[in-house]
């Protein structure tokens, strides 16, 4: 039996979870560019700590910060085309959000390499992405599509 070319395989849950997470990384990003959702936009920094400006009046952000997480999120889109790819962009990616948080911890608010810049929020929210983005691929990156015949070291 043939397949229609158009027709394409489901994509594996670790994919539907990498487009989700990177749609909502580019959402984020693009957010951070609107006045109103995001407070003092008037105040907003290039890069620099002293950024007044804070997404959903809560998380300080930059115009490097936005650009960050709208990279991230056309990354996420990306990578989601394939399990294995979609896989690495939530396992390293997550691991990437984990030192964020480490660093932001590590560095004062008002530290000139709070370059992003960071504040308590980002550093909490940080933890949260690294740890769900891990758990994510660990998760459903391992599974075998239905259908799939295990190999003989699985039998």
């Amino acid at each position: 039996m043939t397949t229609h070319p158009s027709h394409r395989a489901a994509a594996a849950p670790v994919q539907r979870a990498a487009q989700l997470v990177g749609f909502v990384f580019l959402l984020v990003g693009v957010l951070g560019f609107i006045p109103g959702v995001t407070t003092d936009y008037g105040s907003m920094e290039i890069a620099s700590h002293e950024s007044g400006a804070e997404l959903l009046g809560l998380f300080q952000t930059s115009v490097l910060h936005n650009l960050v997480h709208l990279v991230y999120g056309l990354t996420g889109l990306a990578l989601a085309g394939t399990a294995a790819a979609a896989y690495s962009y939530l396992l390293v990616g997550g691991a990437v959000y984990l030192v964020l948080w480490v660093y932001g911890l590590s560095v004062g608010n008002d530290s000139d390499a709070n370059f992003v810049p960071l504040d308590t929020a980002d550093d909490w929210l940080h933890f949260a992405l690294g740890i769900t983005m891990i758990a994510l691929a660990l998760a459903l990156g391992r599974r075998r599509p239905s259908g799939t015949p295990r190999s003989g070291a699985e039998r």
